[in-house]
């Protein structure tokens, strides 16, 4: 947290926040403390990949029903939607610090309803619970982080936020995994969720209050108490007064707008250096879930079961590996993103990820004309009663195979021979699972064996090397300190209600998309959507690295275009990184 003045963007590197949080490990403690918001976050992100594979085995209605599915996946991101609108106005009236431990709250209330549900509804309620929590802390926690951090490490301090999102979704698939023989299976891996819920409240509540929302709120003594915790001593009454004027700043426009929460909606929306950080943080926000990752993380088994390994536990050990790189990725861009910038690594990251979505479509396109075709005389060694009945109206024609067969909500039962020659199509019944297994043959009942599977998997692999660094943790650090402190809260609200609607657009509509394009159709209509998201982030997005807040207002004051150059008393013309027009 830095208010005084510039700051050499080429100096703050990773090097510089190890130098300085080794020399301040309070600085850190801060840091990973208020973080486990964001491994509750990823936690819950990927969790449910996993578990929604024993779900349908222990609810039949869920297993039959593709909108269950998907309402068991998409109501935690509606709850987080309520959750960080809520979480922007909680922020402003009583603190991060607070907010974070109400989060936690919810959080813990949420898994033990999940673990214990008797029907799927009590689910249901169980994730709304557990979204309402992840909204809330989705964008308190990197605000508490950016707040108690110098500006020269901000953006890597915030970045260990990131880190925690993708470390706790690594997790959930370790816990997948551990608990695939264990019974009850998909209770554990929801229920154990409460746990690092209670560890974070009971850290919070040995932990201070962000000394920017203390000062605002008049609290001098105190913030001045823990900026002498962050800061050397001869730094600190330079933050202290340039904390102040900005407060003063702020509260001189407050008596023209009001405090209450309408009142800044409005003020936010007609200021024009706040509209135009809402330009930036909304895309931002937008474009991360609109380039598919959740579908990635929530049906990531799923997407694997695609590729044609049916197996559970083969599909979640496989989903480990593309959850460990984005973990990976978090750490690379924790050691680049105040390197080489925001805007950079987002636009190498889409350049990425676009490239990954149409390979990926093109593959699974390829799986799906190259799937085994079904044979008639296999399909009657089971006997009529258990055989498709589509396919029995169908299987005269040419073109009938293992894809139509799994379109047809049956199910594939491979060659004994080689999984690869044409098998049987039968009824989706656990009975017919069982009859298929006792003859040492696979049973697939999402995706079709496919030599291609292999490739796919790579290729996620990839997608998600080109995310993670890039639009997977910096959209966080974009919105943390990209608005003026008077709208910091509500900006980063508004920013963070638009990245979960668009996250429950895309977790909802995953499957259905999948059912009528097929994945190979759903992943080239990500990567058009994701191209137009990269020309949108060109546009609009300013570069903010290792530049204090005031700078960051000065510069979106001034106006920003992507292509011309913004001029600033004392210093020569040069390249900007904001559009003008975006007023």
């Amino acid at each position: 947290m830095v208010e005084g003045g510039p700051v050499k963007a080429d100096k703050t590197e990773f090097t510089e926040c190890w130098k300085i949080s080794s020399k301040n490990p309070y600085i850190m403690k801060l840091a990973f403390a208020a973080g486990i918001g964001g491994l509750l976050f990823g936690y819950d992100t990927g969790v449910i990949s996993g578990a929604l594979l024993y779900i349908k085995e222990d609810f039949e209605e869920v297993d039959k029903s593709t909108f269950l599915q998907e309402l068991i996946v998409s109501t935690c991101v509606a709850g987080a939607i309520i959750g960080a609108a809520v979480g922007g106005y909680a922020n402003d009236r009583i603190g991060r610090r607070k907010t974070i431990m109400v989060a936690d709250v919810l959080f813990f209330l949420g898994s033990i309803i999940m673990a214990i549900a008797p029907v799927p509804a009590v689910i249901i309620v169980g994730r709304v619970l557990v979204g309402l929590g992840v909204g809330m802390a989705s964008m308190t926690a990197p605000l508490y982080i950016s707040e108690a951090s110098p500006a020269k490490i901000r953006g890597a301090m915030v970045s260990t936020n990131g880190l925690l999102i993708t470390g706790g979704q690594f997790l959930s698939y370790l816990i997948n995994l551990a608990f695939t023989r264990a019974p009850g299976t998909w209770r554990w891996m929801l229920g154990v969720a409460g746990l690092p819920a209670l560890i974070q409240f009971l850290l919070m509540w040995s932990l201070p209050e962000s000394p920017r929302w203390l000062y605002r709120e008049n609290y001098v003594h105190e913030a001045k108490e823990i900026l002498e915790k962050l800061y050397p001593e001869d730094e600190v009454d330079r933050e202290i007064q340039a904390l102040r004027e900005s407060v003063e700043s702020e509260r001189a426009m407050e008596e023209s707008i009001g405090k209450d929460m309408w009142s800044k909606l409005k003020g936010a929306f007609t200021d024009k250096v706040v509209r135009r950080g809402l330009y930036a943080g909304v895309t931002v926000q937008v474009a991360q879930q609109f380039v598919g990752i959740n579908t990635v993380m929530y049906y990531s088994p799923t997407i694997v079961q695609f590729a044609g390994f049916a197996s559970k536990s083969v599909a979640l050990a496989l989903s480990l590996i593309t959850s460990g790189l984005n973990a990976v990725g978090s750490i690379i861009s924790m050691m680049v993103v105040d390197k080489y910038g925001r805007r950079r690594l987002m636009i190498i990251s889409m350049f990425g990820i676009i490239s990954c979505l149409i390979i990926l479509a093109v593959v699974f396109r390829q799986a799906s004309l190259g799937a085994p075709g079904i044979d008639f005389v296999d399909t009657k060694h089971f006997g009529s009663n258990v055989t498709c009945p589509s396919y029995l109206e169908n299987f005269h024609k040419p073109k009938w195979g293992c894809t139509q067969c799994l379109k047809a909500k049956c199910s594939f039962c491979s060659n004994v021979a080689d999984k690869y020659h044409p098998g049987a199509c039968l009824v989706d019944s656990k009975h017919n699972r069982d009859l298929c297994l006792g003859e040492d043959r696979v049973f697939f009942e999402q995706g079709c064996p496919s030599k291609f599977g292999i490739l796919a998997v790579v290729f996620l692999g990839l997608y998600i090397v080109s995310y993670s660094p890039g639009m997977g943790t910096v959209p966080w650090i974009v919105n943390s300190e990209i608005y003026p402190l008077k709208y910091r809260g509500v900006g980063g609200g508004i920013a963070a209600v638009a990245n979960w609607v668009s996250n429950l657009i895309v977790s909802e509509s995953y499957l259905t998309l999948t059912e009528h394009l097929g994945p190979g159709g759903t992943f080239f209509l990500f990567a058009g959507v994701s191209t137009l998201s990269l020309c949108l982030i060109i546009w609009f997005v300013p570069e903010t690295k290792g530049l204090p807040f005031e700078e960051v207002e000065k510069m979106l004051a001034e106006g920003y275009r992507p292509c011309g150059g913004r001029k600033v008393k004392g210093e020569k013309v040069g390249k900007v990184t904001g559009d003008d027009n975006a007023a």
